[in-house]
Protein backbone atom coordinates (compact mmCIF):
# COMPACT_ATOMS: atom_id res chain seq x y z
CA UNK A 1 0.00 0.00 0.00
CA UNK A 2 1.32 3.43 -0.92
CA UNK A 3 1.61 6.30 1.58
CA UNK A 4 -1.27 8.37 0.16
CA UNK A 5 -3.52 5.32 0.01
CA UNK A 6 -2.79 4.46 3.65
CA UNK A 7 -3.46 8.05 4.76
CA UNK A 8 -6.72 8.10 2.80
CA UNK A 9 -7.75 4.74 4.24
CA UNK A 10 -7.24 5.94 7.82
CA UNK A 11 -8.83 9.33 7.15
CA UNK A 12 -11.96 7.66 5.75
CA UNK A 13 -12.22 5.09 8.54
CA UNK A 14 -11.59 7.60 11.33
CA UNK A 15 -13.63 10.35 9.65
CA UNK A 16 -10.85 12.84 10.32
CA UNK A 17 -11.24 16.32 8.82
CA UNK A 18 -7.69 16.84 7.54
CA UNK A 19 -4.62 15.05 6.34
CA UNK A 20 -2.64 16.59 9.22
CA UNK A 21 -5.06 15.18 11.80
CA UNK A 22 -4.80 11.81 10.09
CA UNK A 23 -1.00 11.76 10.13
CA UNK A 24 -1.04 12.72 13.84
CA UNK A 25 -3.40 9.81 14.58
CA UNK A 26 -1.22 7.39 12.62
CA UNK A 27 1.97 8.63 14.25
CA UNK A 28 0.51 8.44 17.78
CA UNK A 29 -0.78 4.91 17.23
CA UNK A 30 2.32 3.51 15.53
CA UNK A 31 4.71 5.09 18.05
CA UNK A 32 2.70 3.64 20.92
CA UNK A 33 2.52 0.23 19.26
CA UNK A 34 6.31 0.33 18.78
CA UNK A 35 6.75 0.98 22.52
CA UNK A 36 4.68 -2.13 23.32
CA UNK A 37 6.15 -4.69 20.89
CA UNK A 38 9.72 -5.95 20.55
CA UNK A 39 12.00 -3.60 18.60
CA UNK A 40 12.71 -6.30 16.02
CA UNK A 41 9.01 -6.78 15.43
CA UNK A 42 8.54 -3.03 15.02
CA UNK A 43 11.31 -3.13 12.39
CA UNK A 44 9.58 -6.02 10.61
CA UNK A 45 6.32 -4.07 10.55
CA UNK A 46 8.08 -0.90 9.35
CA UNK A 47 9.64 -2.86 6.47
CA UNK A 48 6.15 -3.60 5.11
CA UNK A 49 5.00 0.03 5.23
CA UNK A 50 5.91 3.08 3.16
CA UNK A 51 9.11 4.64 4.60
CA UNK A 52 7.23 7.76 5.75
CA UNK A 53 5.12 5.55 8.03
CA UNK A 54 7.87 3.14 9.00
CA UNK A 55 9.77 5.95 10.71
CA UNK A 56 6.97 6.16 13.29
CA UNK A 57 7.87 2.63 14.41
CA UNK A 58 11.54 3.37 15.03
CA UNK A 59 13.12 4.61 18.21
CA UNK A 60 11.78 2.30 20.92
CA UNK A 61 14.79 0.42 22.24
CA UNK A 62 13.00 -2.03 24.51
CA UNK A 63 9.55 -3.43 25.04
CA UNK A 64 7.40 -1.69 27.64
CA UNK A 65 4.57 -3.50 29.38
CA UNK A 66 1.28 -1.60 29.56
CA UNK A 67 -2.40 -2.46 29.27
CA UNK A 68 -4.64 -1.74 26.32
CA UNK A 69 -6.26 1.03 28.38
CA UNK A 70 -2.83 2.60 28.88
CA UNK A 71 -2.22 2.14 25.15
CA UNK A 72 -5.23 4.36 24.45
CA UNK A 73 -4.20 6.90 27.11
CA UNK A 74 -0.77 7.19 25.48
CA UNK A 75 -2.27 7.57 22.01
CA UNK A 76 -4.64 10.26 23.32
CA UNK A 77 -1.77 12.18 24.93
CA UNK A 78 0.43 12.01 21.82
CA UNK A 79 -2.43 12.97 19.55
CA UNK A 80 -3.79 15.63 21.94
CA UNK A 81 -7.36 14.30 21.76
CA UNK A 82 -9.85 12.82 24.21
CA UNK A 83 -9.61 9.08 24.91
CA UNK A 84 -12.79 8.14 22.99
CA UNK A 85 -11.40 9.86 19.90
CA UNK A 86 -8.02 8.17 20.39
CA UNK A 87 -9.73 4.78 20.63
CA UNK A 88 -11.59 5.39 17.37
CA UNK A 89 -8.49 6.68 15.60
CA UNK A 90 -6.25 3.85 16.84
CA UNK A 91 -8.80 1.28 15.69
CA UNK A 92 -8.85 2.93 12.25
CA UNK A 93 -5.06 2.82 12.06
CA UNK A 94 -4.95 -0.86 13.10
CA UNK A 95 -7.64 -1.71 10.54
CA UNK A 96 -5.61 0.06 7.84
CA UNK A 97 -2.49 -1.82 8.97
CA UNK A 98 -4.34 -5.09 8.54
CA UNK A 99 -5.05 -4.09 4.93
CA UNK A 100 -1.45 -2.97 4.31
CA UNK A 101 0.72 -5.76 5.73
CA UNK A 102 0.72 -9.53 5.61
CA UNK A 103 -1.54 -11.58 7.85
CA UNK A 104 1.57 -13.26 9.22
CA UNK A 105 2.99 -9.94 10.35
CA UNK A 106 -0.26 -9.04 12.11
CA UNK A 107 -0.23 -12.47 13.77
CA UNK A 108 3.34 -11.85 14.97
CA UNK A 109 2.34 -8.50 16.48
CA UNK A 110 -0.73 -9.92 18.20
CA UNK A 111 1.33 -12.81 19.59
CA UNK A 112 3.40 -10.27 21.55
CA UNK A 113 0.38 -8.63 23.15
CA UNK A 114 -1.82 -9.82 26.01
CA UNK A 115 -5.33 -11.08 25.32
CA UNK A 116 -6.93 -7.77 26.33
CA UNK A 117 -5.52 -6.24 23.11
CA UNK A 118 -7.43 -8.68 20.88
CA UNK A 119 -10.53 -6.45 20.51
CA UNK A 120 -8.29 -3.72 19.08
CA UNK A 121 -7.42 -6.05 16.21
CA UNK A 122 -10.80 -7.76 15.86
CA UNK A 123 -13.21 -4.88 16.23
CA UNK A 124 -12.23 -2.89 13.14
CA UNK A 125 -12.83 0.83 13.23
CA UNK A 126 -16.58 0.61 13.85
CA UNK A 127 -18.74 -0.76 16.64
CA UNK A 128 -18.34 -0.93 20.38
CA UNK A 129 -15.15 -1.68 22.26
CA UNK A 130 -14.90 -1.92 26.02
CA UNK A 131 -12.36 0.58 27.32
CA UNK A 132 -11.84 1.31 31.02
CA UNK A 133 -10.20 4.73 31.06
Amino acid sequence: MQYDEFIGNVQDRARLPSRGDTVRAIQATLETLAERIAPGEADDLAAQLPPELGTFLQGAEETERFSVDDFFLRVAAKESVDVPDAVHHARAVIAALQDAVTAGEMDDIQAQLPDNYKPLFEAGSEGEMDVNV
